[in-house]
This record gives structure tokens, sequence and C-alpha cells, in this order.
């Protein structure tokens, strides 16, 4: 795929970072030293780190919701997570109740929008069971920091630690929905260029014209509020309209990534019950495939050059038709072309929808531990907490350099994603930027092109990135003086990567670190630090992180747990997955990330391991049980199971063991089915054959040997 994005090897995914196994506890030797073994001991005990509960009491009186002890399966906690927004989000503008500070758990809804009921649930009214108090120690006789971690975590650990001046909350949201966010953008910013793709801007101004004849044409075809609009495409200027006029007509985004096979596709139009779909030419095959089955009603096509203007669209077309066979024959009886779209809703009446904050935004796909794919259900308060976050911490990336009067950011990351979606498009457009999109960032020397044509200021990326960057003639004769913040997410940033990049560009590599469900930004490190930390970061302001044990104890600093994240920025739950939602979320309303890791005692968090199986590829998550559900239904195949291998390139890659049931069964034939039946970063990249596999005593393959 020459010209289109959707690389494998490039976006981001969940941002989780990976930083080695250990699962032993890391406890500073300096601190060590100095205490006595009776110190040490009291220190090692984990109730004594139970001190968060100082930490919920200081929330609440920052008007952060009570926490509600979450039901069992019968109800998901969903909306549990989002009740700090109850700050920026008053619950009496929203259709859905919250909790607002020193009231009792209020029913919730946050997927009201949904054809069944699942996601809704109530919080139950019984307080979340108080954190076990330390065990008295002689603390006068211990170090201040041994001191507190033997009565409790400090609290908020991290605050010491924040950029100057920096608050530690956002504060009331000034707008309640996305829709009206991007407006107020586009009035303020209307004659500056918003989006740019090969070469051809369009402004703030025409941006909001064209969402919102768009939008009217939506409107047209009977959508009602809060239906599910999929969109299926690459870093093209339509993304930002139809997304833009999906907001601001009341429906709810579900963005699909446009390399998916069939079968992925399938059960994401279902999961969602998505009624309608703006897809690129290039993958309506995929779509024919499948569309039948689903509850898709409305197809809108979009084509490479529909916004390139006219003589350089039809060209850019016919080279991607005719010459370049990049799209597969298809039909799609009913379709209509977005530039037909477009024309129609020019001559209608657009209708904005009045949207609380509260209701969804953004359905957000990613794995979980069944490895069935599941929607992080985004409200716009959400997302428009994450934007305030993000807006608030980037404040300090303008004490080392002052801010540029009209700032570049490159968009190399996919826009469907959500990291791309909120940092870039989002974050972009507060700002009054002007997003450079690329609609394929694996062309590194057509990457490297496009760079050189404009000042370049803002630079999220990751990892496999930055090297393939830095390895290319071209990149490295950029005048990289412009550059004021590199962000690194999705996966770990190498240390070698990052002193070569900073050494190149004089900017250093920022990591953070988020997920689909985080909307997606929790920890960041702080941009006025010229080092690369290794570690990522600090909480942002309203967020806070938990490190706890498998029995949801807080565990000392410098102590290996699972990293927990509190926040406004907080999904409502998994989409029509009470199950799933519960699995995650605790009774305090916290996240559970699956991420191991420990906070040091200035508050910086470092990955270590991950809990669950998944593997890491290029920053997106591949899990284990997708890839041996589908392999097993090949008819050659007797066992399955799937596990990650270090990748230079791609952090990791899937391998395969498979045992036979057909003796002439081949690698070539298991890397076709797989080429059918998985997108390419799913797909193994190492097949091998054993007589058996590993197990337990009752029959459960054990990966773990297999990775031995």
């Amino acid at each position: 795929m020459d010209m289109l994005a959707a690389a494998e090897d490039v976006p981001v995914n969940s941002g989780r970072a990976r930083h080695g196994r250990r699962r032993t506890r890391i406890v500073e030797e300096e601190r060590v030293a100095k205490a006595s073994k009776a110190s040490a001991k009291a220190v090692s005990k984990p109730a004594a780190a139970d001190g968060q509960g100082k930490t919920a009491k200081a929330a609440t009186a920052k008007a952060e919701a009570k926490p509600a002890k979450a039901a069992a399966a019968k109800a998901a906690p969903a909306k549990a997570v989002a009740k700090p927004a109850a700050k920026a989000t008053p619950a009496k503008t929203s259709p859905t109740k919250t909790s607002p500070a020193k009231t009792s758990p209020a029913k919730t809804s946050p997927a009201k929008t949904a054809p069944a009921k699942a996601t809704s649930a109530k919080a139950g009214a019984t307080k979340a069971a108080s954190p076990a108090k330390a065990a008295s120690t002689p603390g006068k006789r211990l170090p201040k920091a041994l001191t507190e971690l033997a009565a409790g975590l400090p609290e908020k650990p991290w605050l010491k630690s924040y950029p100057k001046n920096m608050p530690t909350e956002i504060g009331a949201l000034p707008y309640k929905s996305i829709g009206d966010f991007l407006v107020a953008a586009c009035k303020q910013f209307a004659g500056q260029p918003a989006f740019t793709c090969m070469g051809k801007s369009i402004t703030y101004a025409e941006l909001e014209r064209l969402s919102a004849a768009f939008g009217a044409y939506l409107q047209s075809t009977g959508l009602q509020k809060g239906a599910r609009v999929a969109l299926m495409m690459p870093n093209v200027l339509q993304y930002p309209v139809a997304m833009m006029a999906v907001a601001r007509a009341g429906y709810t985004v579900v963005n699909i990534n446009p390399l998916y096979t069939p079968r992925e596709l399938e059960h994401q139009l279902k999961d969602s019950g998505s009624q309608a779909i703006v897809i690129l030419e290039n993958f309506a095959n995929t779509l024919q495939a499948v569309v039948a089955r689903t509850s898709v009603k409305h197809v809108v096509i979009a084509s490479m050059g529909d916004m390139l203007g006219g003589l350089k669209g039809t060209i850019v077309n016919l080279i991607v038709r005719r010459v370049k066979k990049m799209v597969p024959a298809w039909s799609l009886p009913g379709h209509v072309k977005f530039t037909a779209a477009l024309k129609a809703g020019r001559g209608m009446n657009f209708k904005p929808a009045t949207v609380a904050a509260n209701d969804v935004a953004f359905l957000q796909y990613t794995g979980g531990t069944t490895g069935i794919s599941k929607g992080a259900t985004l409200l716009h308060s959400n997302v428009l907490a994450n934007v305030a976050q993000n807006s608030l911490w980037l404040q300090d990336a303008y004490t080392v350099k002052p801010k540029p009067a009209h700032l570049n950011l490159i968009c190399a990351l996919p826009l469907y994603h959500i990291f791309a979606l909120t940092v870039n498009a989002l974050m972009g457009m507060q700002m009054g930027g002007q997003n450079i999109l690329i609609p394929n960032p694996r062309d590194i020397p057509g990457f490297v092109k496009e760079m050189g044509k404009y000042p370049i200021h803002i630079f999220p990326g990751l990892n496999t990135l930055f090297n393939a960057l830095l390895n290319n003639e071209d990149f490295r004769k950029l005048d990289f003086k412009p550059l004021l913040l590199t962000l690194g997410g999705g996966m770990a940033v190498q240390k070698g990567v990052a002193e070569r990049w900073k050494a190149l560009t004089g900017c250093p590599v920022s990591e953070g670190y988020g997920l689909s469900e985080t909307s997606p930004v929790a920890t960041a490190n702080k941009f006025s630090s010229g080092d690369f930390t290794g570690t990522i970061g600090l909480p942002l302001p309203s967020t806070e992180i938990a490190i706890r044990d498998d029995d949801g104890n807080n565990v000392p600093l410098g102590e290996v747990g699972e990293i927990c994240i509190r926040g406004p920025q907080v999904m409502a739950g998994y989409w029509n997955r009470p199950d799933e939602t519960a699995r995650v979320m605790t009774g305090d309303g916290f996240f559970k990330s699956g991420d191991m890791g420990f906070m040091d005692e200035r508050g910086y968090t470092k990955i270590v391991d991950r809990k669950k199986d998944m593997i890491l590829v290029s920053g997106f998550n591949v899990y284990p049980t997708e890839l041996e559900e589908v392999v097993a239904l090949h008819p050659g195949v007797l066992e399955v199971a799937a596990i990650g291998v270090p990748d230079e390139h791609s952090g990791e890659v899937p391998k395969l063991f498979i045992v036979k049931k057909d003796p002439a069964l081949t690698v070539e034939a298991i890397t076709a089915f797989c080429r059918e039946n998985l997108t390419g970063y799913k797909r193994p990249r190492y097949i091998e054959f054993r007589t058996e596999l590993p197990k337990t005593p009752v029959g459960k393959i054990l990966r773990r040997a297999l990775r031995q």
C-alpha cells in the first residue's frame, strides 16, 4: 500500500511501554542502606502501603465523585471511572446522572445510545472498603522517606515534582461537547490552515463549512442522535471533516483500522451496531464481504483525490486506481460518493444536535484478556478533559522555547487511533495549529520530503518511526531548529534511539503513557526536562496513579504492582460488556491497566512488565487468544499457541507453535491463512511445528513454558 497510512509498523495503539521483565521489589540502595533491619521489615509490609485513604479523601475534597463499590458482574461500574469529571460536567446538563461530590452514587448510563442496556450500570450504595492502616512504627528513628512508607503512601508524591506553576487540577471544562469545542476553534482561527495533505490545505473556516454540510447529509439519512457512524480511513482530509460532522450531529464515531480483514471488520461493525460508514474506496471490497451481515444501512465512499482539487484530485485518483492498482474491484449497491454527500449537504439545513458532556463521543476498540475486541466508551467529557490536561502540561514546553505564532504538527500516526486523534487533531485544533497529514509514514523518503516543506514544531511518534527516520540520510539534512517537542508513546522508546534523536535534532524525546481506555494520556514526562528519563513520567493534572497488588492493596513506593489510573479521562466502560468492565474497574473508581510498574519517591512511574499476555507490535496490541482462535480454524491444525518474541524493528512479533493434524501442513499454508484472516501487524512472523505443546495438569497450554 504505497500511498496509504494504516501502516502496520507505525501506529500507536494502547500507549503501553515495555521496560524489561521484573516483578521483584525495587527499593533504592541508598534508602535501604540507611534503614535498620527492623525499618526495612516495616517498609516491606503490604498493609503499610495502603495509604491511599489520604489521597481519596483529598480527591473528594476536590469535587471528585464519591467512589462506589462495584457490583458483581451483573452491573458494570462503567461510569465510576469518569467521576472526577463531575467537577467539570455537572450532572444536571446531562441525560445521564453522575455522582457529584459529597453525594452518594447515582444511576449512570454511559452507553445510553446502545441498543442493549449492558453498559448501563448502577453504582452500589455501599462505601468502598477502607485501605488497611499501617502498623505503628518508631518513625522518629527512620529517615523521612522511610517513615512515609511505613505509615502509608505519601499523598500524591508526584505533585512535588510538578513543573513550576503547573495547576494540579484542570478546573471546569469550557465546553460540554466536542462539536461545540471544534466549532469554537474554527471560528477563532478561521483563516488559518487546519489540515494539510499531499500539498492541499483546508482552513478552519472551510472545515467548519464542510463538516456542517456532511453533518446535514448524515441527518438527512434519518440517523437518530446517538447512532454509531464508522470511519475507516487513513490520514486523508476526509477524516477530520467526517469526524467533526459526526460529533456536531450528535452521533458516535466508531474508528476502524482500514487494514482490517473482513472478519475483524464484521465483528467491530456488529458489536458497535454501526448504522453508517465512511470508507476509503481502497478498502471497499473488505466492506462488501460483510456488510450484509451488519446493521450498516448507509455507505459513503471516499477517494484519495476527493479533496485535493479538480485536476490534482483527478490525477491522484487515476494513479491510485489505474497505475498502482490500489483499489480492488468492489460493489456496494446504494452507496453514495463522499463528494456527492457534501454537495447534497450544502443544500440542506444543518441542525447542530444538543449534546451533553456524558453522551458517548467515540467507541475506540481495543483488545482484552479474552482476545475479543471491545469498544472503550469515551464520553465527550472524557476526551475534552484529556485535551484540557494535555493543554496544561504543554505549557511547560514553552518555558524552554517560546510558542510559535503558528504551530505545525506532524501527523504520521493514524487519526483513527486515539493518540493521534486527541494529541494531533483535537489539541492541534485547540491551539490553531496546522496538522500535516502523512497518509503513508512507511514511505520514509516521501515522509521526509513532506517534512522538508514546513517548519515542524511538534512531532508525536514512536520508537520504530524515530529509528527509521534517523537512518534516512535526507532526514538528517532537515532543519530541526523549529522543533519544540517530540512526543514518544505506544511502546518503549529505546535509550539509544532517544540519544541519537536528541543528538541530531537537539530536542529530547518526552515519553508519556496511556491507553485507549484513558482517552489516552495518563502520564507524561516534564517537557522542560532536557533528559530522557526512561520512565513514563508523572500523572497529568486531575489524574491519580495507584500501584496495587493482586488483592487491590496499594504497595509501597519502589515496589512493583499493577498500574491503576483514576481521572476524568478514564472511559465510562466497555461498550455492552459489563463483565469486562467489572474486571478492570475498582470499587473506588480506578482503572486497572494490566501493566506492571513501580513509582519512585519523586512520583515518576516506570513500567517493568505486562500483566496480560498481550504482544506489543509497534505499539499495537496483539492478543494470543485471538491468534490461536483464528489459526485453530485451519483444518490442518490440531493445537496452536501464540507468544510474542523480541524483534529489533517492532519491539515484539507474534510466534506460533503448532501441532499438526494434517502431516502435509506447511508454514506457507499457515502464512496464507493468516494473511486472509488477520491484519498485517497480527500475523505471525515465526511458525514452529511441534509434536506436542506444554500443558498444565488440567490441560491448559503453558505459554510461559514456550517463552523459555
